[in-house]
């Protein structure tokens, strides 16, 4: 069985692994490596970003920790009460996850934030591996379409049968799936997302799960 989390040193990516080589040797005291999920396997959601950013996730070790869609993403899972403690951009903060967990479509941090088709699906076995590993699950909130076609994937559906749209919750067997715009600095900038479109999701999440 495939491991939830990839090794430190994972060699799937040749691309990725070159890029996390000269992270490692610009910023050594960064993390620069494959960032494990965060939460409970118990949680009834999982929420899916597309891959760490470099400032971000790659920095601190924990995903969406450490930048500004982390400090959109974290303010809003407190609100709905999927969080406890509070956030401090570092890992260590004494933040938890109630009934929720995080992860990325992609675990390593790729070079302006974009990775590649082969990528996406070299890592798609640890997406996999973390689903099986979650009996209570119940809702998947995919964060942009690169997390979302992942995650049909990963479900075995059809893209066309279940298309990416801001708000849409799409029922897959015993899963639904919403989808978010993806809490980047950009899209809020653009107000292509503000925070009252993704408290919107999170109040249907909040509403289907109870």
């Amino acid at each position: 069985m495939t491991s939830t989390n990839p090794d430190r040193n994972c060699p799937l990516c040749p691309r990725l692994v070159a890029f996390r080589q000269k992270a490692r040797a610009k910023n050594p005291d960064w993390h620069n490596a494959p960032v494990p999920s965060f939460g409970e396997a118990t949680a009834r959601l999982l929420i899916v970003g597309l891959a760490p950013g470099m400032q971000g996730a790659n920095r601190s070790g924990r995903p969406f920790t450490g930048d500004y869609a982390g400090d959109l993403l974290y303010e809003t899972l407190q609100a709905y009460g999927f969080s406890s403690g509070t956030y401090d951009e570092r890992p260590d903060d004494g933040l938890t996850l109630q009934d929720a967990k995080i992860t990325n479509a992609v675990r390593c941090v790729p070079p302006e934030n974009k990775p590649v088709g082969a990528e996406i699906t070299s890592c798609r076995p640890y997406l996999i591996a973390t689903m099986e590993e979650m009996p209570r699950l119940k809702a998947v909130l995919a964060l942009g379409r690169i997390a979302h076609e992942s995650l049909l994937r990963t479900l075995e559906q059809p893209l066309a049968r279940f298309p990416f749209k801001h708000g849409a919750a799409h029922r897959i067997g015993k899963l639904t799936l919403f989808d978010s715009y993806h809490c980047s600095r950009y899209n809020t900038n653009t107000r292509r997302l503000t925070p009252a479109m993704l408290q919107s999701v999170f109040s249907d999440i909040r509403e289907m799960l109870g």
